[in-house]
């Protein structure tokens, strides 16, 4: 059996293939196309199938992580979109919920105002009213309406349409129907319901929600549908598989049906990719640290379990996003983050990156701004002729032109602008850390932290420095970890229901029906994908708060029958989580279930440890030693340093810093005061000296 993974970053599209069969394992780098991923793709399947001694027919499932419905957002360029909705209500989407995302700042982005996703002028109403609590209704669908509304979005050339009506998570009916008359009249259109979408209360996030799918939803069904019929061409007969936020794959009709399950697709797989990582060395407690070309991805795992975003922080570019999702924290800081001084004088670093095109400077392909991958190639820390392995060389000459105008600008030094670079860029991504745990009442100190990507390893060291994290995981491949998280994911989908019940008067009959007909509706979905029942597990869990409180914390509810004594736990379970949560909880108070969730679980074949390593000498793996820079002491400082081959270094053997190792994929930096050693998973651990 052979399996692909294949990441879309901004910069490299990464590629790693698997055989649980044999255990044989290559990767592969090759240039992101922006202006067509898929081409991307295609040609890295092609090279990855021809260095590993195989054909593209040989291949049974490809794993694909996709950032084209994250970037469609980020840079507001989706579908003309359309929504029909109640009368009374055209502009929910605009007046959102009058909180302030910054409260005291008069001058402040709302994006929902300042970039709509769907234009007000495209934004219908129609007659038609369901009610609480059971959904019965009120008002008849006017359906003359509908397809009145429907002709004059697809006559503005409308792309996409959203229909979204009140309490529509209680009874779907009216959005079903008014689907289908607007389908009727724009065959070629992407037409979604709220319901279909996210079915749960909070009208506002539930229209957004729905009306990104909608701008985002022709693009991705094309992307999708392009891919797939480019890999049949080159012979792929395999399953393709796309990652979800949720940090679970997903069939291609589920993808096409609902793309907001693919927001942060690209992000997930390298949180699952650093989690599996730490848990092969051995490391419970991890802060994922994921570092591109372009951003910098920062996730929490504890114990095999990723933190999950609630509804009062999941978002995407500022838009309230009601999906299930990791909690992936996301800043403009890579290797092709670009350094500047602003208007005021002030030196910075990114959020603008040079990208694929045409790139750090050092790239040859007429990039003319200073970025940190120039700044590491100037202090010494990368080998300007072996990037990528030696299949691409860097222009030294290049990033010391550009590097040292940054400095005659800034008046310093070149070595001590260089230094600036990393220094600011590694301030910012430890502050982002710290905004994922000690905001919220996590000490990293006691975490591990894993390095990726492919400048991830460049700056792991020095970040955990800054947090006080007194060990860095460096993957076997770090560059195309996120490609590896890939193989250890398995189709997951969730389903919700909302209930509003109060713990002193709890329909448990309600509770057992709710949870038996979404395990139903979810294992027909799997039916659907060829999963086996025997295949396919369920993780129950409820949405729960003090009655009067505006949000809710997730409690886990036991498999079978819910009962009294089964409630009793859940209600005992959700004081202990809001106490660790707030340091406080109101045991005489009564308790609101608002949702009921299921999540299903579809096992696939992934992969399950890494070639054990064997052999090797610090010798064999000695290249020579050069010149690279450091602050220590806060004295920038030239040392000797010691360069070598990574893939022949033993297993256990302690390597003092300062030390550069090279690979494919990555080049990874090992301190002064610092020491490393190959785990036997593969995996280099570096040990950092305690900070005072």
């Amino acid at each position: 059996m052979k399996t692909i993974g294949v990441d879309v970053g901004g910069t490299f599209t990464d590629l790693i293939f698997f055989d649980p069969d044999t255990g044989d394992l290559g990767i592969h780098k090759v240039p992101t196309t922006p202006d067509d991923p898929s081409r991307g793709v295609i040609e890295g399947i092609n090279a990855i199938c021809d260095l590993n001694g195989f054909q593209p027919e040989d291949i049974d499932h490809v794993f694909h992580g996709t950032t084209t419905a994250t970037n469609a957002v980020l840079e507001g360029k989706g579908a003309r979109a359309g929504m029909i909705t109640n009368e009374g209500f055209r502009d929910v989407l605009h007046i959102g919920r009058h909180q302030r995302v910054e409260h005291y700042s008069i001058m402040q982005e709302l994006p929902w105002q300042n970039r709509p996703l769907i234009a007000r002028r495209y934004r219908k109403t129609v007659a038609g009213r369901v009610t609480p609590p059971t959904g019965a209704e009120l008002v008849p669908l006017n359906e003359v309406e509908v397809r009145t509304a429907a002709e004059q979005l697809f006559d503005a050339g409308v792309d996409a349409v959203a229909i979204c009506f009140l309490f529509s998570y209680l009874n779907p009916t009216h959005e079903l129907r008014a689907k289908a008359i607007v389908q009727d009249v724009m065959p070629d259109a992407f037409v979604t319901t709220s319901a279909e979408i996210s079915p749960q209360f909070r009208e506002f996030e539930r229209f957004t929600t729905a009306a990104l799918a909608a701008f985002v939803g022709p693009k991705m069904g094309s992307y999708i549908s392009g891919l797939g019929e480019a890999l049949r061409r080159m012979g792929v007969k395999g399953d393709l598989r796309i990652m979800a936020s949720n940090g679970g794959v997903a069939t291609p009709r589920m993808v096409t049906e609902n793309p907001a399950l693919t927001l942060m697709s690209g992000l997930a797989a390298g949180v699952l990719g650093g989690g599996w990582i730490g848990a092969q060395c051995g490391r419970t407690r991890l802060i994922t640290f994921d570092i591109g070309g372009t951003s910098a991805d920062i996730g929490i795992a504890v114990d095999g379990t990723f933190a999950q975003t609630d509804a009062r922080s999941t978002s995407i570019a500022g838009f309230p996003l009601l999906m299930p999702m990791l909690d992936i924290h996301t800043i403009g800081a890579g290797g092709g983050s670009i350094a500047y001084v602003d208007k005021g004088g002030a030196f910075r670093v990114g959020p603008q990156s040079a990208g694929a095109v045409p790139g750090p400077a050092a790239y040859g392909k007429g990039g003319t701004q200073p970025t940190v991958t120039d700044a590491n190639l100037v202090l010494g820390r990368l080998e300007p002729g072996d990037f990528l392995g030696g299949e691409m060389g860097l222009d030294a000459a290049a990033s010391d032109a550009v590097i040292g105008q940054l400095a005659s600008d800034l008046g310093i030094e070149k070595l001590a602008a260089a230094e600036g670079v990393l220094t600011i860029l590694n301030a910012n991504m430890a502050n982002a850390i710290r905004s994922r745990t000690v905001q919220k009442g996590i000490d990293p100190r006691g975490f591990a932290l894993v390095a990726m990507g492919g400048a991830g390893p460049l700056h792991g060291a020095e970040v955990a420095m800054m947090l006080q994290i007194p060990e860095v995981i460096i993957p076997p491949y770090p560059g195309i970890t996120s490609a590896m998280g890939l193989l250890t994911a398995d189709l997951k989908y969730d389903a919700i229901r909302t209930q509003f019940q109060v713990s002193t008067s709890c329909d448990l009959d309600w509770i057992n029906a709710d949870f038996s007909a979404m395990e139903a509706d979810l294992m027909a979905r799997f039916a659907q994908d060829g999963v086996e029942g025997n295949d396919v597990a369920f993780q129950r869990s409820g949405d729960l708060r003090y009655v009067g409180q505006g949000y809710e914390l997730k409690v886990p509810f036991a498999a079978g029958l819910i009962d009294a004594v089964a409630i009793a736990d859940v209600w005992n379970m959700f004081h202990g989580i809001h106490a660790a949560e707030y340091g406080h909880a109101f045991e005489d108070s009564p308790i609101e279930l608002v949702n009921l969730r299921v999540t299903a679980v579809g096992h696939m074949p992934k992969l399950e440890h890494m070639p054990r390593l064997e052999g090797g000498s610090l010798e064999t793996a000695f290249l020579y030693t050069r010149e690279s820079v450091f602050r220590e002491a806060g004295i920038l400082k030239t040392f000797e340093t010691s360069v070598y081959r990574r893939d022949a270094l033993p297993v256990g053997t302690p390597i003092n810093g300062p030390a550069i190792l090279l690979q494919k994929d990555s080049t990874t930096v090992v301190p002064s005061k610092a020491t490393a050693f190959v785990h036997a998973s593969g995996s280099i651990i570096i040990t950092l000296e305690s900070q005072p």
